[in-house]
Parts: structure tokens; C-alpha cells; sequence
């Protein structure tokens, strides 16, 4: 059996406010290529499908109409996607009558029965070869939420809940296991030991309980198809547990990361092999700098002009780092002017100022907003309102609210 692994699309996902459309679109097309090349049994799609959990028009529709189009071309394929942390597991689960028909199976939240039992009978999903047999079940585990695992019936500790939920998939997996039948994992999770982008990967759970143990996954489990970390790397150094990373960069922390997807080979229940399938980069993230201004000026003279005949679209995206000693008023006038005619797409200006003081940096540091995720504004706001640091337990109250928020923003 072979199996592709992709994860954190992010579709809608704007860089400095510059929309990506473009770039997901040509991933797609390039994707649909691969499938109709390999002919993989199945596509994985570990989670984060969309940047935000209402996600622009757009995004939906390049979701739907790749669904629609990897099915007309290859009927008998079997994909299943699950929602990340960016997701609405609630919009991911909204159309999965209608896509069971596209052999699509869409999971965004888990289930309860009475009494702490899992529903794991929906989370189990068959994997059939080209002639229709049942090679592998795939467990299926959407991102979990704090709600989702914790209750009167559950407890109150969030790692002991995901374990739960493991432990009872898994076993309900081997009990409906047959034979030479594969199981494979797809989990949108933070694994311990993974190394995490700079500053593109939300945080999952404020506190110490986010990255999770890779012995979570029993060594029953062929695979292991993650989600969320944007960088490809493997669990533990396990060839069997492995991120696919994301399919274009994110940010430009991400500027040197490969991307991938993952092609699986299976026999029966033994793992043959893990192939990455390089993804071309359709546009571009260029660094200049950091370099005084009159240095940086002329590096930016230097840059190739527009050829009239390229696509506009497929124009760099620039990052322009600047060394100065005090403000410049016009600083971005000049740098925009520098890059009249020239074949880039400026989206974000850095000014670091040497020679000040160390000490007034720190007292008066400026940072972007938008470099602030919510848990860094409240810190802030702590401290300065109460004078120290934050403490744990404030950080774990805020840390529900903040969940409670987005499952209510989420609902559809």
C-alpha cells in the first residue's frame, strides 16, 4: 500500500498582509500531478488545512475543488484530513456527509460516550487498495482541546486525557484489525523534541503540558502521519513517526526550510520505506540585510528589474533588514524608492538600531504586534499592571478562556 503525508496548507494564510493564494494554488496543481504520477492508496492531510478557524471564501473553495478534482482523476483514492489548531474542527466535520461520497473522510473533534468512552468506532477509517481491499485503518486524532479531554468523567489533566484518548483508539483499533492489515496514525499534535519555527507555529497549550511523547504511539502503529510543526523531521529519530512540514513557508524564519510530501510504502503491516517528494517553491523569500542604510541602498540597486515578460506573481517576496544609529523618518520612502523597477515584492522592513543601550532596550523594547501571540499580551499586561512575572496557574485560567474563545468563534 502507499500512502502520501501533508500537513499545515494554511490556506488563506496572508505574509505581512500580502494574501498567498498563488502560492497554494500552485502547490495544488503540483500535488494533483504527483497523485496522478504515484498513485498513492490514500492522502493524509495531518491538520492546520486553513490559517484561521473562518477562513476566507477562497481557501474553502481551493479545499473543495482539490477534493473534487484528486477524486475525479483517481476515484478510488481515500483521503482523510483532520483539523490542527488553526482549524474550526466544527467547519472541517460541516461538509463530511457530502465528501464521504468523494471517498473524503474529514475529522474535526472527538467524541464521548457514557462514561469516559471514547467514540472510537468514528475516528477508525479503512484503507483499501486499488482493488478494494482493506490494507490499513487509519486513526484518526484532529488536534485536542483542553475541553475535549478534561470533565467531571475525565479529569482535570490534560496530558492524562490525551493518553486516554490514545489508549482507547488504539486498542479499538487492534481489536478490528485483521491480519496483515496496517495501522497508521494521523495526528495533528506538538511531539516532544520537535524543533518549532520562530515565529509561525501558534502554541498549542500555555504551560508545560503541550509537547507530547512519542510513546503515545504504540509501536503497533506503522505510521505515524503529524501535523503542526512546519519544519519535515522525524519523532525520536524514528523513521515511523514523522512530520511532513509544511507545504510553503510560512514566515521567513521558514526561509531555509525544504518542503515536502511524504510518500509511504507498506507491506501488509511492515513500513518498507519514507520517500519525501521535494514541493518547488512557486515564489521566492529573499533576505537583504542586516547591513547599514547606505549599504543596504545599493544592495537593493542591485537587484535584477522587472522582466515585462515574467509573471508578477511569481516575483520574490523581500524581507530589508536595516543597521541605523537613530530613526529615519523616511526610511521606508528610500527603500521603496530603491525598489522602483525591480523584480521583488517588498512586505516587511526591519530597524535595528546599534549602539543604544542595552539596558534602555530592555526597559523600552519595541516588537511588532504582530510578532505578540495573545499568551505574550497577557504576560505583558501582568507584569505591567501587577509589577511581576505571571504565574502558572494565572497562565492556565487564561489558557482556557483563550480556548473557550476560539471553540466559540469557531462554531460555524
Amino acid at each position: 500500500m502507499r500512502l502520501f503525508h501533508t500537513s499545515d496548507w494554511h490556506l488563506g494564510q496572508s505574509l505581512h498582509g500580502q494574501e498567498r493564494d498563488f502560492e497554494h494554488a500552485c502547490f495544488l496543481d503540483w500535488l494533483l500531478g504527483q497523485l496522478r504520477l504515484r498513485q498513492p492508496d490514500a492522502l493524509l492531510i495531518a491538520g492546520d488545512i486553513f490559517d484561521t478557524v473562518n477562513p476566507p471564501v477562497k481557501a474553502q473553495e481551493r479545499l473543495y475543488d482539490f477534493i473534487v478534482q484528486a477524486h475525479e482523476q483517481q476515484p478510488k483514492l481515500d483521503i482523510v484530513m483532520i483539523a490542527g489548531n488553526h482549524d474550526s474542527g466544527s467547519r472541517i466535520e460541516l461538509p463530511a456527509a457530502l465528501m464521504r461520497r468523494l471517498r473524503t473522510h474529514a475529522l474535526g473533534r472527538v467524541h464521548w460516550l457514557d462514561e469516559g468512552q471514547l467514540d472510537a468506532e468514528r475516528l477508525l477509517i479503512p484503507l483499501t487498495n486499488a482493488r478494494g481491499k482493506v490494507c490499513a485503518w487509519c486513526l484518526a486524532l484532529p488536534f485536542l482541546r483542553p475541553a475535549e479531554v478534561t470533565g467531571p468523567q475525565l479529569g482535570d489533566d490534560y496530558l492524562q486525557g490525551i493518553t486516554q484518548v490514545h489508549q482507547q483508539l488504539i486498542a479499538a483499533a487492534q481489536a478490528k484489525r485483521k491480519k496483515d492489515q496496517a495501522l497508521v496514525a494521523i495526528s495533528h499534535a506538538h511531539m516532544a523534541g520537535g524543533a518549532v519555527s520562530e515565529d509561525s507555529e501558534r502554541s498549542l497549550i500555555i504551560g508545560n503540558a503541550e509537547a507530547l511523547p512519542a510513546r503515545l504511539f504504540d509501536k503497533a502503529i506503522s505510521y505515524v502521519a503529524l501535523g503542526h510543526l512546519h519544519k519535515p523531521q522525524r519523532v525520536n529519530r524514528e523513521q515511523r513517526i514523522r512530520y511532513s512540514g509544511s507545504p510553503i513557508p510560512l514566515s521567513f524564519a521558514e526561509i531555509n526550510y525544504p518542503h515536502q510530501v511524504l510518500e509511504i510504502e507498506l507491506d501488509g503491516a511492515e513500513l518498507v520505506s519514507v520517500e519525501p517528494r521535494p514541493i518547488p517553491r512557486a515564489v521566492a523569500l529573499q533576505r537583504i540585510g542586516p547591513a547599514p542604510l547606505g549599504e543596504l541602498l545599493q544592495q537593493l540597486a542591485d537587484l535584477p528589474v522587472v522582466d515585462l515578460l515574467d509573471d508578477p506573481n511569481r516575483q520574490s517576496w523581500l524581507e530589508v533588514r536595516v543597521h541605523l544609529d537613530e530613526p529615519q523618518p523616511d526610511l521606508r520612502q528610500q527603500i521603496e524608492s530603491a525598489l522602483q523597477g525591480k523584480a521583488v515584492r517588498l512586505v516587511r522592513i526591519s530597524a535595528e538600531y546599534a549602539g543604544r543601550d542595552r539596558q534602555d532596550e530592555d526597559e523600552h523594547p519595541f516588537v511588532e504586534l504582530s510578532q505578540l501571540t495573545p499568551q505574550d499580551l497577557f504576560s505583558r499586561a501582568w507584569e505591567q499592571a501587577y509589577g511581576n512575572p505571571v504565574d502558572e496557574q494565572a497562565l492556565a485560567d487564561f489558557a482556557q478562556l483563550l480556548q473557550d474563545v476560539q471553540l466559540e468563534e469557531a462554531q460555524p
